[in-house]
């Protein structure tokens, strides 16, 4: 069949790869001779859908979703129909003019029509395991009403019988799939409803994950059955089911969680306060740079449904769950007694609940990171660190991370991780110099999902010779542009201090994007696919807190307003940083660099409370330094003279001078060149920029 697919659509036959996929594709759907039943029917329970299957090889034409397109040109792209998407309800076409596979729902076919293609191997497509991995370039998937969307893939023989279903399921590339077709058999989409669970072929699997949850869920005693009293309305809920992947693409578990609808919960009736605080990222990436300069050991533990401990001060009414409501008590309802996930104040009374019993053994709050608890032993040090169910253990002695594993295990049902490996998507590793974060498998990941753009490398993050303005015209991709921002945020938060300057930048045009800011966007994004193993690296030194301090005046078109940055350093790499426009026009260099300065001070000033709660710096915190390139500012901050030219910042003067006096900063002059900030305020060249990122700790590990 394969080989007859080939001849006929006289495309190159190391096309044999996409030819085989579509051959089980088809198989699958077709009736077996022996019971004359297709293998989909058997494995889903319905028949299948053929109405939108193609001629393999027909003459196809791609709508082109680049935002970078003009007005005027072709608006889609000649392709040839070479199979259907393994993650999507889309099609494979293979481009006839760059010769890649692309994926896209937007397609007009032409199926009396070949495509008459002569094309060499497309890049996607390989004849051995060694070679280069399928590189397909995914078109955003628009909806539209159309016969074309197809339903759920599974690969296998067409001589499997209900017989012989397997349960080994495996999701990776193309490659893996043909080497194991046919005993191995994919699955695209987790059930969204409880009834399409109970009719999935992986039933056993679900069961005992819901089975799981509601043994988690009855072991705490979450609810009891009451009657609906008189007035009250009771919320709903629902089952939520995925499957967990491995790294290479083998399923590692499958989970189903209980949630109830909170959004249907009432202010002031169903919850009252919903705040719940999570751990800093600046205060991760201190407790990090501590752990390198004073050698600690860093631990990770992870609680097992972390929401359902919280106990509850509201009365909350919910139905019973679908495939558990007890016989002859069908009227009655669920009143919880602790939170479920899904609830508006669940969050906040599983943070009580922590807070209650960890402060029980002996640890106690920082005083501004109210997410940090350390504890001071005769022996050792502990220092625990929570991000909702997350938590990092710290301490100079593994008797001290041992205790508080027993006493947090027998307290709450935890997962052990171990030395801690990845926290919030960041990866840690620790060498001989100390610990190093980085993001390089997020970057991958972001550059992929908008390889679209036509990505090239960069050596720098924003092209000095662009000025971007307002768009008045028309909006293109808005949706897609802010999740690009969204996407780069995340990166520039966590590691990347150097993209912070474009990236701050560009989130200012979210509203309404132009191609020229997709273009930059590409540029960001080119910039870290050419950096992605940069990892943000402390060592033992230096052992104190380093600021400085910059501004760049009139830096927003428009508006007339500066830009704010500031950077701190400590162990060698940067903990703390910030790209912020101002709120206010500033009139001179001067007032704008002395605006950035007094918010760098209440930064400092937030660093040194904090440092100064932590067992292991509390006393040995001095002054914090500021560097900042204008003289001119350090001349007013030093200065008592108050004028009708600077009136208007006379607070912010008045309150850094303070610091000052009490010896809780001190400002000194450096060299824009020196200036760690500078990469916050404008472009800098390739090699300013890389000088800036290393002195900031962003090196390649070695």
């Amino acid at each position: 069949m394969v080989n007859a697919m080939l001849l006929h659509a006289k495309l190159n036959f190391n096309l044999w790869g996409e030819a085989l996929l579509t051959t089980y594709y088809i198989l699958n759907r077709i009736p077996m001779k022996k019971n004359e039943i297709s293998p989909y029917e058997l494995w889903k329970g319905r028949k299948p859908n053929i109405g939108y299957f193609k001629v393999w090889g027909c003459l196809a034409y791609c709508k082109k979703t680049d935002p970078n397109k003009t007005k005027l040109g072709p608006r889609a792209i000649k392709c040839a129909f070479v199979g259907y998407a393994s993650n999507s309800k889309a099609y494979r076409l293979l481009d006839l003019e760059s010769n890649v596979i692309i994926e896209s729902r937007e397609v007009e076919f032409f199926e009396n029509l070949l495509s008459d293609s002569n094309s060499q191997v497309p890049t996607s497509v390989g004849e051995s395991q060694e070679e280069t991995p399928s590189k397909v370039v995914e078109q955003p998937i628009v909806p539209r009403k159309s016969q074309r969307a197809r339903k759920e893939k599974v690969l296998g023989s067409d001589e499997i019988d209900s017989q012989r279903i397997s349960f080994y399921l495996v999701e990776g590339n193309r490659e893996d799939i043909i080497r194991k077709i046919p005993i191995v058999l994919q699955i695209e989409e987790d059930p969204k409803t409880y009834k399409e669970a109970m009719a999935s072929r992986d039933v056993a699997f679900w069961k005992e994950a819901i089975n799981d949850e509601m043994d988690s869920i009855m072991s705490n005693q979450t609810w009891e059955l009451v009657d609906l009293p008189p007035g009250s309305k009771p919320i709903g809920c629902k089952w939520v089911f995925r499957r967990k992947y491995h790294t290479d693409g083998m399923i590692q578990t499958f989970k189903a969680r209980l949630v109830a609808k909170g959004f249907k919960q009432r202010e002031g009736i169903d919850y009252f306060d919903t705040y719940a605080p999570v751990a800093r990222t600046t205060s991760i990436r201190i407790l990090f740079a501590l752990a390198s300069i004073h050698n600690l050991f860093v631990h990770q533990m992870d609680v097992k449904t972390a929401f359902l401990n919280g106990d509850l001060n509201e009365e909350v009414y919910m139905e019973q769950p679908e495939g558990f409501v007890l016989l002859g008590n069908e009227n009655k309802v669920c009143k919880l007694v602790k939170s479920l996930y899904g609830l508006k104040q669940a969050p906040k009374q599983w943070h009580e609940k922590f807070d209650h019993a960890i402060l029980s053994d002996g640890f106690r709050h920082n005083n501004v990171d109210k997410c940090l608890y350390s504890k001071t032993c005769d022996d050792y040090m502990v220092i625990v660190c929570l991000y909702v169910d997350d938590m990092l253990i710290l301490s100079d002695d593994m008797r001290g991370i041992i205790e508080t594993k027993r006493f947090l295990s027998s307290t709450f049902k935890m997962k052990d991780l171990g030395e801690v490996d990845t926290i919030l998507g960041i990866k840690v590793k620790r060498n001989s110099g100390g610990y190093a974060l980085n993001q390089t498998h997020y970057i991958e990941k972001v550059v992929s999902k908008f390889s679209h753009l036509k990505i090239k490398d960069a050596n720098t993050p924003f092209d000095s010779s662009i000025k971007l303005e307002k768009n008045d015209g028309r909006s293109v991709a808005q949706l897609e542009y802010a999740s690009a921002i969204g996407s780069l945020m995340y990166a520039a938060q966590c590691t990347r201090a150097d993209i912070s300057f474009a990236v701050s930048k560009l989130s200012r045009f979210t509203s309404n994007p132009s191609v020229e800011h997709w273009k930059a966007i590409g540029r960001v994004l080119g910039y870290l696919k050419n950096t992605k193993e940069l990892s943000l690296q402390y060592s033992k030194f230096p052992t104190i807190i380093e600021g400085y301090s910059d501004a760049s005046w009139i830096s927003s078109v428009g508006d007339n307003l500066s830009t704010t940055d500031w950077v701190f350093t400590l162990g060698g790499g940067a903990v703390s940083w910030g790209s912020k426009k101002q709120t206010c026009i500033s009139h001179s260099t001067m007032e704008a660099e002395f605006i950035a300065l007094a918010a760098t001070r209440k930064e400092a000033e937030w660093l040194r409370d904090l440092m100064m709660d932590i067992p292991f710096t509390a006393n040995n915190v001095s002054t914090v330094s500021i560097h900042c390139d204008s003289q001119a500012t350090l001349a007013r901050a030093y200065s008592g003279v108050y004028n009708g030219k600077s009136r208007h910042i006379s607070i912010r003067h008045e309150y850094v001078r303070q610091l000052i006096q009490n010896g809780i900063i001190s400002i000194s002059f450096v060299r824009s060149s020196g200036n760690l900030a500078d990469p916050f305020t404008k472009p800098l060249t390739r090699d300013l920029v890389r000088i800036t990122s290393r002195g900031m700790g962003l090196k390649l590990l070695k």
